[in-house]
């Protein structure tokens, strides 16, 4: 499907409308920090990445990198200090835009521990961007959600249509908004990036306006592309007129 739709511009030799995404003000969920997750890997990259996130009309980026103790062993110290060096190459190559660092949380044990112990990066004030496996379902998942809040943070759930396994129970979905977890689309879901049921699940929630945020969860030149050319998707229309709380991250 992307590819005859990206491939258009080619055969026409006409040049794709780029979408204005300054609607939704503010990125929160992306990875743009070089050489520590599977986003960006070079400094490069993330040069790139970025100045095409202002060009579509973003004004506030905040990248999250994994952390996630069997692959991107991350801490708060790492991820502020490559926040720190995209900074200084943003103001030597003049390319004028906020930007800030949180963290994507990958819930497991590890991080249970972490929750007891350290202070979380937040996407904005106590609120903290969480994910849980693809493949394996959550155990105790509300006692989890539940442990989050105790310590004083308001658990946002990363891309939560694309856990396959919620998709035959969307009660789950209803339960986790009446705990007071909130729900972050990916908008490459929304555009069947991801697949067919991911798109179908993320159109059912917009529909049900269980999502919160929005956020690109960038990580490489493919996604920057399908999200800059996708003002003609019929997505497109619906994402500008949802509530999204984006706006109140440049508050």
């Amino acid at each position: 499907m992307f590819a005859k739709l990206f491939n258009r511009k080619k055969e026409t030799n006409l040049e794709f409308e780029k979408a204005d995404w300054s609607f939704l003000v503010a990125d929160m969920h992306s990875h743009l920090i070089p050489g520590i997750d599977d986003g960006a890997a070079t400094m490069t990259d993330s040069l790139s990445m970025i100045r095409e996130l202002k060009e579509m009309g973003f004004k506030k980026i905040i990248t999250t990198p994994h952390i996630k103790h069997d692959h991107y062993k991350n801490t708060s110290e790492i991820i502020l200090k490559g926040l720190n060096d995209v900074r200084q190459e943003l103001k030597v190559n003049e390319i004028d835009i906020d930007i800030h660092a949180a963290a994507e949380y990958f819930v497991d044990d590890v991080f249970m521990d972490m929750l007891e112990s350290n202070q979380l990066l937040t996407i904005h004030k106590n609120e903290v961007l969480i994910e849980f496996s693809f493949m394996f379902e959550p155990v105790n998942l509300m006692n989890t959600i539940f442990r989050i809040q105790t310590k004083g943070y308001r658990p946002i759930l990363a891309h939560p249509e694309r856990y396959v396994y919620f998709h035959q129970k969307p009660e789950v979905y209803r339960e986790l908004k009446d705990r007071g977890c909130m729900l972050q689309l990916n908008t490459l879901s929304l555009f069947g990036y991801y697949g067919k049921r991911e798109q179908q699940m993320a159109e059912e929630l917009l529909e049900e306006r269980q999502y919160d945020y929005c956020g690109t969860d960038m990580h490489h030149a493919k996604h920057c592309d399908i999200i800059k050319y996708s003002s003609g998707h019929k997505a497109f229309k619906q994402l500008k007129l949802y509530p999204f709380r984006n706006v109140y991250l440049t508050k």
